[in-house]
């Protein structure tokens, strides 16, 4: 029997996903990492033993077991999480260049070494696994649940096939509820403010609040961005829905928690200003193609709709084209437009997406993967003067509103293991700059302390506008100065939910059941837990995420 030479390479394998991190030190850590490794070897036994003397399908089997734990270990030691099935979805052209990224001699010889394991174990580990191993390895799958409940082993648990089975999915989330604490900032004011003026909304890919000069960071990488944010209303708590573009769009363009396939009927945005007499158009620097974008965008109400593969451009890469280009056919597409009509245009840039290429040097060195995307927000900054330049050579500046957004955040191990955007809900994930721009109508910087989220943004559009919000809308309008939780979730690999309700931030796991509370006001780094020393809250919280699905 094969099984204990499987072991070995999963073994192995599970040491190369866990190294560099951090190991919480238990008699229960040995269970809790290895029972569900435990779990496929008796498996793999017993359909070693189901093929009987078919030695051919037996070898078979062991080597597409060893081969895929070798294919995840470059993946985990990156990610920190084996492949799921989102992932593998995800994993398209448009991505061939990050993908390509992690092509690296350190990943080629860690894949190498895994594969080495299980051609030589066969050579030095002869005799079948006996019934004390079986035993072990029967104790180690039935202690596993109850080790996890004890340690947190962020996922790392999971074995490259288990990582298959599918989080939980009964994440749909009902109309935000009235939040429990907090100060709003009165913004009543506003409302029909922005009537006949054109709007220009704008999602920034792949940037969190926390790297910008508007929210305090240093250098300030997007000058232009703070050179709007002096005339705008700036939203300092501001929260993606999902870590990930595009059901992050669809929660902008349809006020809709987002479902798994994206492609929910709704009275859209751009629908509900095509009827009231504006011209609607989104110009996309990458490709609908991807993860089902076309069904979020396609019948919408835009007018125009161009990405990469209309707009041309003079530089290309797997994800798309330059920013420059993209600026140009936005303007181009209003000098088209009948003099007098209002517009409302959405430009979904991709500078700030992995891997961080930019076509000329930033103004930061480049030591690290932090600085290259800090280098790329600026290439993305530049873009932005561009279009606001565009906007003021064509007297539209004091008659144009402007929703400057990020569609999710970025993180850079500020978390154990939180690379990327979609896996986790801390704040480097979730927390993303808002800001409301009206040159000649707010007249001076105005921070709003309320919590909010991008499920908020049409509503809010609309209120600008002097319009009313069709029924059916999830979010309100952000100029409402009622508290609100803002709720957020995560399945790119666990399975995650979680809310911000003023300064209360909460992550509950939904395949094992920990709970993570935080106070944002004494600790924004996500750095204390106090869901045991807040029991009830923590619980009450629970809930509140749980309630909201089914």
């Amino acid at each position: 029997m094969r099984a204990a030479n499987l072991l070995l390479v999963l073994v192995a394998a599970k040491a190369a996903m866990l190294a560099g991190h951090h190991i919480p030190l238990s008699w229960w850590s040995p269970a809790a990492y290895l029972w569900q490794d435990a779990a496929v070897v008796l498996g793999f036994a017993v359909l070693e033993f189901c093929v009987g003397r078919y030695r051919g399908v037996a070898w078979a089997l062991y080597g597409a077991a060893a081969l895929y734990a070798a294919i995840n270990i470059p993946v985990a030691h990156v990610l920190s999480t084996p492949l799921t099935w989102p992932m593998l979805r995800a994993a398209r052209g448009p991505l061939a260049d990050s993908m390509w990224y992690y092509v690296t001699w350190p990943n080629a010889l860690l894949f190498a070494a895994i594969l080495a394991v299980a051609a030589l174990s066969p050579l030095f580990l002869r005799r079948p696994a006996g019934k004390p191993l079986l035993a072990a390895l029967v104790l180690c799958v039935a202690l596993g649940p109850a080790a996890v409940a004890r340690v947190d082993t962020g996922g790392l648990d999971r074995n490259a096939w288990t990582a298959l089975i599918p989080p939980p999915r009964a994440i749909h989330f009902a109309r935000p509820p009235r939040g429990t604490e907090g100060v709003s900032t009165d913004l009543s004011q506003f409302r029909g403010a922005g009537s006949g003026r054109n709007i220009v909304l704008i999602s920034l890919e792949s940037t969190a609040a926390q790297y910008l000069g508007v929210y305090g960071a240093s250098p300030d990488v997007m000058p232009n961005l703070s050179a709007l944010a002096r005339s705008a209303i700036v939203f300092d708590n501001a929260y993606a829905v999902y870590p990930e573009s595009i059901k992050g769009l669809f929660s902008i363009l349809c006020s809709a928690y987002p479902g798994f396939d994206g492609e929910a009927p709704c009275r859209s945005m751009p629908a509900v200003l095509s009827g009231a007499g504006y011209r609607t158009g989104l110009f996309h620097s990458g490709r609908f193609l991807y993860l089902g974008m076309e069904a979020v965008v396609r019948n919408r109400g835009f007018d125009a709709l161009e990405d990469a593969g209309d707009i041309g451009g003079n530089r290309h890469s797997s994800f798309g084209v330059d920013e420059p280009s993209t600026v140009a056919r936005i303007l181009q597409w209003i000098d088209s437009l009948p003099a007098g009509r209002p517009f409302f245009v959405t430009y979904l840039p991709i500078a700030g997406h992995h891997p961080y290429e930019t076509p000329e040097p930033g103004p930061l060195p480049e030591r690290d993967d932090f600085a290259r995307y800090r280098n790329a927000l600026d290439y993305g900054d530049l873009s932005l003067g561009a279009l606001m330049d565009g906007i003021r050579a064509r007297g539209l500046e004091r008659k144009t509103l402007w929703i400057v957004l990020g569609d999710h955040g970025e993180a850079f191990g500020q978390h154990d293991g939180n690379y990327g955007h979609t896996f986790q809900l801390y704040d480097e994930n979730v927390h993303v700059p808002f800001l409301i721009a009206a040159p000649g109508l707010i007249p001076r910087q105005v921070r709003a302390s309320q919590v909010v989220s991008l499920i908020d943004t049409a509503p809010t559009v609309l209120d600008l506008a002097g319009m009313g919000a069709p029924t059916g809308y999830q979010g309100r309008s952000m100029l409402d100065r009622e508290p609100r939780m803002a709720l957020f979730f995560a399945d790119y690999s666990l399975g995650l939910v979680g809310l911000r309700d003023g300064s209360r931030k909460f992550i509950y796991e939904m395949n094992s059941g920990r709970a993570k509370l935080f106070d944002l006001e004494r600790d924004p780094g996500e750095r204390s837990n106090l869901a045991g020393s807040f029991g009830e809250e923590s619980r009450w919280y629970r809930q509140v995420v749980l309630g909201l699905t089914r």
